[in-house]
Parts: C-alpha cells; structure tokens; sequence
C-alpha cells in the first residue's frame, strides 16, 4: 500500500474556470478501465510544458513539443495510458498525429492545439482506433468537475488517484490551482517518470508561467526518485485559462512570488504522492544534504544515497546498517570531500562524525527510526552554503514482482 497516501476526494478537487475534462473506457491495454484522458481549454490560456530528457523520448513528446512551439493557443490536451507509443520511431510519430487530427475534427480545432500525451508500456504501436474510438465518449462527458476521473485515467501501475488543489487571494481575487499527476515506478528526475497537468485560472502572462514552471520542476519532480529510471515520456504541463479577474501577473509584478510558491506547493505535494506511491514503497525517506559548496555537489550526494539498492532494502527492512549510507556519500564524486567534517543524521540522532561512528550513537536508536514509515536522513558536509532536499522510497519484494510481471 501507498507510504500514508489516500486518494483525493473529488470535493476536494476544486474546478478550474474554463477547464473541461472528459475520460472514457477505450480498452487501449485492459479492460474496463478508464483509459482515455481529453481535456479541453479555453481561448487564451497560456501553457507551458517540462518534458524528459531521455534521448529515446517517445513520439508523443516530441509532438508536444513541435504544437507548442507552433501556436500560442493551445486548446486541447490528449491523454492515453497502456501504451506509451515510445520507441516506435517514424510510425509511432504518425500514429500520435492521426489521434491529434481525429480529436481537431470532433473539437473543431487546429490540430497544432492539441498536446498528444501516452504512458505505459514502450516499444509497441499504438492502437489508434481504440484510441479514436473513445474520444467521443470522453467529449460527451466534459466538465469542469471531472479532476479525480481525469487522474483515475491516467494512471498505469499506481495504486491510488494523486490530485490536491489550492486557492490563493491575488488582489483581492480568489484563484484557484488544481494538480493531477500518474508516476509510481521508473522514477528519476530530468523528469521523473510521470505525467503531470496543473491548471489555475489566474491570469498569468506566458513569459512568467514559464518561469514558474521551471522554479517548480526543479523545487518538485526534480526531486524525486523510486528506482533511478528517468522514462520516455515525462511530461509536466501548466495552465492558466486567464479567467480569475485579477490583473495579468508578469515576472515584476508584486504578487508574482504568491502565485509561483503555491504553484509549486502543488508540484511538490504531487511529486510526493508519486514517491510515497513507489511500486511497493512502505517506506517514504526524504535526504537533505545541507552545507554543500554548491547545489550541484549536494545534488550528486543526495541521489548516491536515494539510488542505492543496498541502502534502499535496508530501509525496508529496518536494518540501521548505516554504513551503506557513508559508502555513498564516499563514491558521489566529490573529488576534495573533507569526511572527518562531515555529520550523518538518522532523523535528530547523531549518527557519523569526524569520519567514523558518532560516540553518542547507539543501534537501538538507528532501529527505533527506521521502524517508521517517514524517515529523515540528514547529510552535513559543512563546506558551504548551498543545501538540497530530495525524496525517495524503499525497494521492497514487491518492487521486483510489479515490475517482472509489468506486462502480464
């Protein structure tokens, strides 16, 4: 089960003015699961979009990428998952602009304002009629109160729905933000494995929506990782539908900060879920790694400790073998690291210094720590100023059975 993760209630979903969303059933994988995702946007919403870095990116993202670089008025966003459509190479790219020209037709739009998204398994073709198929089913039930049947839609091997919303005063006017994202295994920054589409109805100009996209990322789903395995498709999407009344928010304006921190409030709560939704996470860590000469470095000792198998099934089973977490930070790459001024903490318990065991330190209170279901690991490297936080999860049995058994 999720680490301390229930799935949202749709009350608590709030709607975004201007934003419809609509699923259906189309069998494109499974079953009788909800399986198609189209959501649709009012005139003169801004957009902006993060997307993998992986170099095997799948059609669907560089399609993505191609639509927003063309129009500045996208109006509709395309979702399926069971099949991912990566690595399929010049046919998968034509199969994602076939459902682009399919849903133009029914929504009578451009096809260059529709963003095409997949999740699921890669290197098979995907099924366009199945695909074309649901479409209208998915525009029949368009609302702007479907956020938790639009998260259930997307999701591949996670257990639970992940979605919060917020609302902020801006000059005296009420904006709402509202998040969705899918991820549970295959998850590394640069980005996380994990489709996320956040939407307010703030207006907001293009150039500082993209801005805050950028802050958020890197305070958010950059920060995350299950296993190490940075996917295919990774897409994070952010929308303002320009519909709250308040004054158009830029770069200079004063309530600028608000609207980027709660933004990124979201992103953060949602690239959690994602974590404490690991495939067979029972453990949720969060490694702080403070006092680093820069982010960089902090970065590099962070994901040492959150990558390590060996380090990770500790965890799971409240071993307090902490030397494991010494090992990683010695092989991070920080060529000039002074380890006798390092100081490792295991939530508040003094754990390492001066480059061996704590004196204070005893076992029993290592095992106490690791009992629990949220756990600090805490790195001092006591070279500087910069400090990272990064969140992570334990590799349990059934990461492994999920995973050997992902197509079946």
């Amino acid at each position: 089960m999720p680490v301390k993760l229930t799935a949202p209630k749709a009350s608590n979903l709030l709607s975004i003015n201007g934003v419809k969303l609509g699923f259906a059933k189309a069998h494109v994988r499974k079953p009788d699961r909800k399986d198609i995702l189209v959501m649709t946007l009012p005139e003169n919403s801004c957009v902006a979009g993060v997307f993998t870095q992986n170099r095997f990116c799948a059609a669907p993202v560089i399609l993505c990428k191609t639509h927003l670089a063309e129009t500045s008025g996208v109006r509709a966003l395309l979702v399926n998952t069971g099949c991912a459509n990566a690595g399929t190479g010049e046919d998968g790219l034509n199969r994602a602009k076939q459902t682009c020209e399919a849903l133009s037709k029914l929504l009578n739009i451009a096809t260059n304002q529709i963003l095409p998204f997949s999740t699921g398994v890669i290197l098979e073709p995907l099924p366009v009629d199945k695909v074309i198929a649901g479409m209208p089913a998915a525009i029949e039930n368009l609302t702007e109160d479907n956020w938790l049947n639009a998260a259930e839609a997307i999701m591949t091997t996670d257990i639970v729905a992940k979605g919060t919303s917020r609302q902020i005063q801006l000059a005296g006017k009420t904006v709402t933000i509202t998040g969705i994202s899918k991820g549970s295994g295959m998850i590394h920054p640069n980005m996380a494995t994990m489709l996320g589409y956040i939407a307010t109805d703030a207006a907001i100009s293009q150039s500082a929506l993209e801005a805050i996209i950028q802050y958020a990322v890197n305070k958010s789903f950059n920060c995350i990782t299950v296993d190490g395995d940075t996917s295919t498709n990774d897409s994070l999407i952010m929308m303002a539908t320009n519909l709250a009344g308040n004054a158009e928010i830029t770069e200079t304006s004063a309530d600028f900060i608000t609207l980027r921190d709660a933004l990124t409030d979201v992103a953060i709560e949602l690239a959690q879920a994602i974590v404490r939704d690991g495939e067979g996470a029972t453990k949720f860590m969060t490694v702080t790694v403070e006092s680093g000469k820069d982010e960089a470095e902090c970065r590099k000792v962070a994901y040492a400790i959150a990558h390590s198998p060996l380090i990770k099934t500790a965890f799971f089973a409240s071993d307090p073998n902490l030397g494991r977490i010494l090992a990683a930070i010695g092989y991070a790459g920080i060529d000039d690291l002074d380890v006798d001024k390092l100081d490792l903490y295991l939530g508040d318990v003094l754990v390492a210094e001066k480059s061996g065991r704590a004196v204070s330190y005893k076992e029993e209170q290592g095992a106490a720590i690791m009992k629990e279901s949220d756990i600090l690991v805490r790195v001092v490297l006591n070279r500087g100023s910069e400090n990272i936080t990064i969140w992570t999860c334990d590799f349990s049995y059934d990461y492994v059975k999920i995973n050997a058994d992902y197509r079946s």
